[in-house]
């Protein structure tokens, strides 16, 4: 199967979404839309935008998910893949965009964490807020899989879906 396909490493500044990496997804997503192709987008991002860029940073949230609406009129298929941690401006943007989101079991997800509402104002959350388990039980997620069935997973939706 030919698809475009994009990941996030939370090992590189967490993952965080800069100018480049907005630019690079852009990017990949003008190609899925003009070759017609499925989209799958892995995201492993700790971090939101990176503060050190400034609004060029803050930017490719917007930048993204127009590329995304544009690949959606075109009758696109984005399967969004949410791992442990998605948060900041990635679960709020692009992340939280495909026609399926799949997210790995007990995988942190949202956009400010625990520690960061709790310090801001001033509520516990409760145990489980932000994990993909609750997201799913609230429609957030559409499917919960473990990593080594994600490629069996995401090939079936794509045959399903006649991409």
């Amino acid at each position: 199967r030919r698809v475009a396909f994009g990941v996030t490493d939370s090992a590189f500044i967490m993952g965080s979404m800069g100018s480049v990496v907005g630019e690079r997804l852009a990017r990949l997503i003008e190609r899925a839309t003009d070759q017609h192709l499925p989209l799958i987008i892995v995201s492993g991002s700790g971090g939101g935008a990176r503060m050190h860029e400034g609004i060029l940073s803050l930017m490719q949230m917007a930048k993204v998910s127009a590329a995304l609406a544009r690949y959606d009129r075109a009758g696109g298929l984005f399967i969004s893949v949410l791992t442990n941690p998605t948060m900041g401006g990635v679960a709020a943007s692009f992340a939280a965009l495909g026609d399926l989101v799949f997210a790995e079991p007990k995988a942190l997800i949202g956009f400010a964490g625990p520690r960061t509402i709790k310090a801001t104002i001033r509520i516990e959350v409760p145990d489980g807020f932000q994990t993909s388990e609750f997201l799913l039980q609230h429609g957030y997620v559409d499917r919960i899989v473990r990593r080594e069935k994600l490629k069996s997973e995401i090939a079936r939706a794509i045959d399903y879906c006649g991409m």
